[in-house]
């Protein structure tokens, strides 16, 4: 399946994503605790803005203003009927952006999780993920987005079914994790356990990673995992600018356009193909990350070591893997020196 993401893979040995939506969207006035999907009909002008500053800033990809725009988080809104409308336009104003940005800018269609636990601990089934997730994708296909983006995800059989739902929709997709408990999901997957998992389903991911999570060490040990697992699929790295810190009544995230720029080579030296930011992440950020990208040459894969020393050490003495003596020992070791 050929589309504008695959063809800069064909020809780009990384591609810069693009950084954070709520972040920047809360500097623009978005309220905690709003919908920042019914912007996309109310408050058009800030999401071109919002698209335009990653582009502005170098981004060969970014994605559009839709990660909770599902029926299961937009009942929350009361916006459940408005699924379709919202990712539409969400996917038609980037179109708009990417289509005026002179060079091959992607538009990601983003897919967040629903929020809702899968049976038998919930209620959430794999039929009912798939449908909100296609009535999703038939939205952001609609609007003119290159590829599905599937983010933030936990647990496998929400990949699994947001996968169907891709496919049903007759997309391309990429699919990331948010790996935030000692190496691993929430819901306890692995790297390895996501590395085998996209080889096994029927329409596999473009690119596959991980988003957000603790800080860029930890996301970088993840990446680290992926590569060891030896897939020849492109990988995402998506980390946080730094850990988030309480200040002045709002969030900061403390890494700076440097700690950044350091991540983004780092990244690209594990073996990551496609790499961005994500909370905290701001425009300055992925202006510096893209610099290091196009100055700074390619170097060997970083040990654990070399990771802490320049990104702080990791918030675990576990990357999830079993390997529990050793990756202890090497964390306390990545503490001290961080």
């Amino acid at each position: 399946m050929t589309n504008a993401l695959s063809r800069l893979l064909e020809t780009r040995d990384w591609l810069l994503a693009d950084g954070a939506t709520g972040t920047n969207l809360f500097n623009m006035g978005l309220s905690s605790g709003d919908a920042p999907e019914l912007w996309n009909a109310d408050e058009p002008a800030n999401i071109k803005k919002l698209y335009s500053l990653a582009v502005d800033a170098g981004s060969d990809l970014f994605l559009t203003n839709s990660f909770g725009g599902n029926a299961s988080r937009l009942k929350l809104h009361g916006a459940q009927n408005r699924v379709r409308e919202l990712n539409r336009l969400a996917a038609e104003i980037g179109r708009d952006v990417a289509d005026a940005a002179g060079r091959p800018v992607v538009v990601a269609g983003s897919m967040g999780p629903t929020g809702e636990i899968f049976a038998p601990m919930g209620t959430m089934t794999h039929e009912l993920a798939v449908e909100m997730f296609h009535e999703q994708a038939e939205g952001l296909k609609e609007g003119g987005a290159d590829v599905l983006w599937v983010e933030t995800i936990s647990a496998p059989e929400e990949f699994k079914a947001a996968a169907e739902a891709c496919r049903l929709a007759g997309m391309a997709w990429c699919g990331t994790m948010s790996f935030d408990t000692a190496g691993r999901t929430m819901m306890g997957v692995t790297s390895a356990q996501l590395a085998a998992l996209v080889e096994k389903l029927p329409n596999p991911p473009l690119a596959y990673g991980a988003n957000c999570g603790v800080g860029a060490s930890d996301l970088m040990r993840t990446i680290m995992g992926f590569a060891a697992a030896g897939s020849e699929r492109p990988i995402i790295a998506k980390g946080n600018a730094g850990i988030p810190k309480y200040h002045d009544g709002h969030i900061h995230y403390d890494g700076t356009p440097e700690l950044m720029a350091d991540y983004a080579c780092l990244a690209r030296d594990a073996g990551a193909t496609i790499i961005g930011g994500c909370c905290g992440t701001m425009p300055v950020h992925l202006a510096a990350m893209r610099a290091a990208l196009e100055t700074r040459p390619r170097g060997p894969r970083p040990t654990l070591e070399e990771i802490a020393a320049k990104l702080g050490g990791f918030s675990s003495d576990s990357d999830g893997t079993g390997d529990e003596g050793e990756a202890a020992g090497r964390a306390r070791r990545s503490r001290r020196r961080g």
